[in-house]
């Protein structure tokens, strides 16, 4: 049977490329996915024939593929529903078991009397229009959720599964989301712990930071191509301060970074999102490439001061593998490592006794309340940023050219007199009006040179914020399933030192989403100091090149 394949977002053939242009919720044949290098060959209802990257589709088939569902049945997979057609490339899709089950992940922490429809928070993930054309960088497509599950554009027409990836990594047992560790009788072993330690005072529990910060350089971004030319790519440059050794990755080697993170980490650290992939035309144009160039550091330069992460085999292997054999050999260890999901709680180690849960709870319900509200200000700084750069940029320039033009229209009216005596006045108004039209371009540059920065930098907070609810989930599912832990050993399902156990890993949790919180915090605070001081320094900068401007405008007038 032909297979078959549905268009996820659009894509324009760049000419001479053999490349086929389709649009989204298109659906497409499959002729040729050997092609290899990211592409397939297809052919669409109109007959024409073209490559199309794999990333932007997505297959199903019209016959049940038997073999891949026997498959499932070896890795004891847990499946829901089998009517419509199945094909293995949906488990990709299934992130790890999260605690919300699709409902508002604030509603754990926040009741919602209305039921949630008068909490519109996380309820339309950003970044799932990927590709599709936005009225500015910070728009709501910039930056996504980047935890919570994004999808294909449709459903409808594919088997769905439940899948928690570490029920195939941990035979014999059955259990999904936060159970899958607090039950787990099968502990990875040989892994490097993860050091917590309770500070003294009221910060509480935080992460065993490095001596040495972590730290690297996105750079020289170079244009590549492969396939005899059909395939074109940027390549850029990163440096870490660790080694001094450059290393080169194209923009799909960082986006296998984050998802490995994500599969890692994101049970327990929130993990922002890579910025937004380019599938139309401009991907290679100059301000695209120095747009993504700066946002890719921007979102290294996070994981790299964030202890566990940049501590990580799979973070050192992307910033210090030597050639090509070291990178596969890294990446075929690094995607079947077993320690993924809520199993990286095993990893953790307390360095103090067990938490009070209540006290947890307070404590997480405090913190909730306090990123909800953020989000919202950082939203708000985004939005009226947005319209003030429009203005610097539009109307405000053309309103002091306007002045400008004025004062020199009536300096030649004033020279077209005859009257002897004035050309000192007549010089000083134009050049008060030659002022204004300065001034008219030095409002229109000044964003780039402060506002920018503020803006990048609460455009990165939004995409950080929209993680917590997803985080903040997987505690609250496991502070739910042991209060359950009475029931339980009443039914006979779990035994007294099951429960002890569980309360015991429970606290492993609540001091990693502590140490999260207070990770959280102290960058929050470091990186709205430096960014304040960096845009105010620029506004002072700018206010005193337009004063002196004036000031010398000024004095060419004469003191009657």
């Amino acid at each position: 049977m032909a297979l078959k394949a549905q268009v996820l977002y659009d894509f324009t053939a760049e000419p001479g490329n053999n490349e086929l242009t389709v649009k989204e919720g298109e659906t497409i044949t499959v002729t040729n996915k050997s092609i290899g290098g990211g592409w397939i060959e297809a052919q669409n209802s109109r007959g024409e024939v073209g490559l199309v990257p794999e990333d932007y589709i997505e297959v199903s088939r019209s016959v049940f593929d038997s073999h891949a569902y026997k498959s499932c049945e070896n890795s004891n997979l847990s499946i829901i529903h089998h009517s419509p057609p199945f094909h293995p490339s949906l488990a990709s899709l299934v992130h790890l078991s999260q605690a919300s089950n699709g409902n508002d992940p604030w509603s754990a922490w926040n009741a919602d009397p209305s039921g949630g429809t008068n909490n519109n928070w996380a309820s339309n993930p950003e970044g799932t229009q990927t590709g599709k054309s936005a009225p500015d960088p910070w728009g709501n497509v910039s930056q996504g959720h980047p935890q919570a599950y994004q999808g294909p554009a449709s459903l409808s027409s594919c088997f769905v599964f439940l899948l928690s990836l570490n029920m195939c990594r941990f035979p014999g047992f059955s259990k999904s989301g936060p159970e899958l560790y607090l039950l787990c009788k099968q502990i990875a072993k040989g892994k490097d712990k993860l050091s917590i330690y309770a500070q003294v005072g009221e910060v509480g529990p935080v992460w065993s930071y490095p001596e040495t910060q972590i730290d690297c350089i996105v750079a020289d971004p170079k244009k590549g191509s492969k396939m005899y030319g059909l395939k074109s790519y940027i390549e850029y440059q990163i440096t870490p301060n660790t080694t001094n050794r450059p290393v080169n990755h194209r923009y799909k080697h960082f986006d296998w970074l984050y998802e490995r993170l994500l599969d890692k980490f994101g049970s327990a650290i929130p993990i922002p999102s890579l910025p937004d992939k380019q599938v139309t035309e401009g991907r290679f144009e100059e301000e695209f490439i120095k747009m993504r160039m700066e946002r890719l550091q921007g979102w290294m330069s996070r994981m790299c001061r964030h202890p566990v992460i940049s501590g990580s085999d799979v973070f050192q292997l992307f910033l210090t593998y030597k050639d090509e054999k070291d990178w596969k050999t890294g990446k075929r260890k690094a995607e079947k490592d077993e320690t993924v999901g809520v199993m990286i709680f095993t990893t953790i180690e307390p360095e103090a006794a067990d938490l009070d849960p209540l006290e947890v709870e307070q404590k997480c319900e405090q913190f909730s309340k306090f990123t909800k509200a953020m989000d919202d200000s950082v939203k708000e700084i985004l939005t009226v940023g947005n319209e003030h750069w429009k203005r610097c940029t539009g109307p405000l320039p053309k309103e002091y050219q306007r002045i400008g033009k004025a004062l020199q229209n009536l300096s030649t009216v004033f020279t077209s007199s005859g009257y002897q005596g004035e050309s000192t006045l007549t010089d000083a108004l134009t050049a008060a009006g030659k002022t204004y039209e300065e001034i008219a371009q030095l409002v229109a540059e000044q964003p780039k040179k402060d506002l920018h920065f503020l803006m990048e930098t609460n455009n990165e907070y939004k995409g950080l914020l929209g993680c917590f609810p997803d985080t903040i989930g997987v505690h609250k599912a496991a502070i739910d399933k042991v209060k359950e832990g009475d029931k339980l050993v009443a039914a006979n399902k779990i035994t007294t030192q099951d429960k002890v156990a569980m309360s015991k890993r429970l606290s492993t949790m609540s001091y990693t989403l502590q140490a999260e919180m207070n990770h959280f915090h102290s960058n929050r605070i470091y990186d709205y100091n430096r960014v304040m001081q960096q845009y105010l320094e620029e506004q002072v900068k700018f206010y005193e090149t337009i004063a002196g401007k004036l000031r010398q405008a000024h004095g060419q007038f004469t003191t009657m």
